[in-house]
């Protein structure tokens, strides 16, 4: 991937891992686009990097993915990166009256809304990079999050076969690794002795410089090593 000169589509790109993408994307010279539910977090990012372009978007509403792509279309026809990042984690318990309520919007955001936009923009002639976050938890699951760590696996394995799917037409497609970092993903302090994600985003960005499409920071490093090492050759094997 191209470091500078994109516009770039970033998903939940008015906090956490997003809001640190937004800011280092711009001081490298590239157009980015957030779109997330909140209109508050979206104005204050907008405040914050002056040329920023917010677009409040559901991402949980098919209706509203689909009305996404059909405005990137008409307004930003040159959108060439699109980064899945928005996502929720829930702590929560299979026996909890709410757990299906709330694995299902799990559900919906961290996995029916980023297939279905990587269906819709695969198929702008402008896209020529697809990045998918999904998590260390992909490896390990964590059983306080059963249902997150769960979908961030799910993620991992579209992302593969995503990436071999859309070789041939030459849209590079990234996967972000993160391990847990200092962000309010599943509660406020829940994570608070966890890694700035300003470190993150440094050692991301230097991977991306590198041409890798595996980009991991911590615990994720290892994680990842050890699972490529059981199954590249068999994925290989089953996709040539």
């Amino acid at each position: 991937m191209q470091i500078s000169g994109n516009k770039i589509l970033i998903t939940g790109g008015a906090s956490g891992i997003g809001l640190g993408l937004t800011e280092r994307f711009i001081q490298e010279g590239n157009t980015v686009i957030v779109c997330g539910r909140r209109e508050e977090f979206l104005a204050a990012a907008a405040t914050k990097f002056p040329t920023v372009i917010t677009r409040i978007c559901d991402l949980s509403d098919e209706s509203e993915r689909i009305d996404l792509l059909n405005w990137i279309s008409e307004n930003h026809p040159d959108t060439n990166v699109l980064i899945n990042n928005a996502g929720i984690q829930n702590w929560m318990s299979v026996q909890e009256d709410s757990f299906y309520d709330r694995a299902h919007e799990e559900i919906t955001t961290n996995v029916l809304a980023p297939i279905h936009l990587a269906n819709l923009f695969a198929g702008l002639k402008s896209i020529k990079t697809i990045m998918n976050v999904t998590s260390g938890l992909a490896f390990i699951p964590m059983a306080k999050a059963p249902v997150y760590c769960a979908t961030k696996a799910f993620m991992r394995s579209f992302t593969l076969s995503l990436r071999r799917q859309l070789k041939d037409a030459d849209i590079e497609v990234i996967e972000m690794i993160p391990p847990a970092l200092n962000t309010d993903l599943g509660g406020k302090g829940i994570h608070d002795a966890y890694p700035p994600v300003s470190e993150f985003i440094e050692t991301i960005f230097e991977q991306l410089k590198e041409g890798k499409l595996e980009l991991t920071f911590g615990m994720s490093e290892g994680r990842l090593k050890t699972n490529n090492d059981t199954i590249v050759a068999g994925f290989n094997m089953m996709n040539p």
